[in-house]
């Protein structure tokens, strides 16, 4: 388990709506972080009828499909699921670079919480690790990640 995985906690978010972003390209694996996701925030109490899955074509389409979700003004966080495998070309350079910084201006420009949960690994091997039933899942990651920021605002929002 990585050292610095979101703890597992006591999360207040209250009644939330989330988006879930996942690639369908390697999707063998990103049906693992999708499942991953779903876990983690059932655990906290989150609703199916709470969470609304978008599928795109791959990682690239990530950022701007998770742009839309958060612009509907009908979630509180997004969480965004892909796997980019290297590959002999740098294809993997760029769409890892790009997409992770797509990723990153939803959340600043929207101003809400934006999990990244993009694998960007050498093997298929790596990827499935990193998405099975298992602790290291880091579809689980982002939404524990997504919950803990809510919590955050909230607590932020109450100071105020």
């Amino acid at each position: 388990m990585g050292e610095y995985r979101p703890e597992e906690g006591s999360f207040d978010v209250g009644a939330v709506r989330i988006a879930v972003v996942a690639a369908r390209w390697n999707s063998e694996v990103t049906d693992g972080l999708v499942a991953g996701a779903v876990r983690a925030l059932s655990r906290h109490g989150i609703s199916d009828s709470a969470l609304k899955v978008f599928r795109v074509p791959g990682a690239f389409e990530l950022p701007l499909a998770s742009q839309r979700a958060a612009r509907t003004g009908r979630f509180d966080a997004v969480i965004a699921l892909g796997c980019v495998i290297r590959g002999d070309t740098p294809h993997f350079d760029y769409v890892c670079s790009e997409t992770t910084r797509g990723i990153g201006e939803v959340g600043l420009r929207e101003n809400l919480p934006v999990g990244f949960g993009l694998l960007t690994t050498d093997t298929l091997e790596q990827s499935l690790e990193r998405s099975g039933d298992n602790a290291e899942n880091k579809g689980e990651e982002a939404a524990l990640t997504v919950l803990e920021m809510l919590t955050m605002f909230d607590q932020m929002d109450g100071d105020a």
